[in-house]
């Protein structure tokens, strides 16, 4: 592809803030509270889960359950995260994110697709200040599909000519490929991609790639 890009859709976590140390705190009371007293949710372990779905992570930090009873679990879980997110100063962006993304919306939007639950993506915006900046948002929680599918959303909504996905894994990888959709990878975020379109090493790089090129 080798069309001036005209849109941005963004991932959250792992591309726009690291919010993994509050969380795994969260899940880690929440799970106990359900009964499983013996688990213990790491930051670490989060890195290598964000980017599922819910239902997906829930069959991964919890397999010996009951699909009913892991969504009982992920379900307290998102209640105790937004809580402890809400309550938090949450300084989690990595560096530039905010300068950056004011810096873009000026000469192409900008859109967020995560595989998070409702409100996640609201709430970063909220403790941000980056709502203004922000087109357009879907999830995983608001649609029940998957991130290739909510690409090709927001893109079909937004009549979008030539977006890329910006993304740090394997996922997002395949997400983008699967929406048609480049893809531009975050190295510095929590995965590894196989193949993309474009690298950045850091959020600020976006917008020189932009700026200088415009293609992809």
């Amino acid at each position: 592809m080798n069309k001036r890009i005209d849109s941005v859709i963004l991932d959250v976590d792992g591309t726009l803030w690291d919010s993994t140390g509050i969380v795994a705190g969260a899940w880690t009371r929440a799970v106990r509270e359900c009964g499983y007293t013996d688990v213990t949710v790491t930051a670490d372990m989060l890195k290598g889960l964000f980017g599922l779905t819910m239902a997906a992570i829930a069959a991964r930090l919890l397999p010996q359950i009951s699909e009913a009873e892991q969504k009982r679990v992920m379900d307290l879980c998102c209640v105790c995260e937004q809580e402890a997110l809400e309550a938090d100063e949450c300084r989690i962006c990595y560096p530039g994110v905010a300068d950056t993304i004011r810096e873009l919306s000026g000469s192409v939007r900008l859109f967020i697709v995560s595989n998070c639950q409702s409100g996640y993506i609201e709430l970063f915006l909220d403790k941000t200040g980056l709502g203004p900046y922000i087109t357009d948002i879907e999830c995983y929680g608001n649609t029940g599909k998957g991130k290739a599918d909510n690409i090709r959303l927001v893109a079909e909504r937004n009549h979008l000519a030539a977006p890329v996905y910006v993304g740090d894994t394997q996922g997002d990888c395949d997400a983008a490929a699967q929406a048609g959709v480049p893809f531009l990878f975050a190295e510095y975020g929590f995965g590894q991609a196989d193949r993309w379109d474009r690298k950045i090493g850091a959020f600020a790089e976006l917008a020189e790639l932009i700026g200088e090129e415009g293609r992809c």
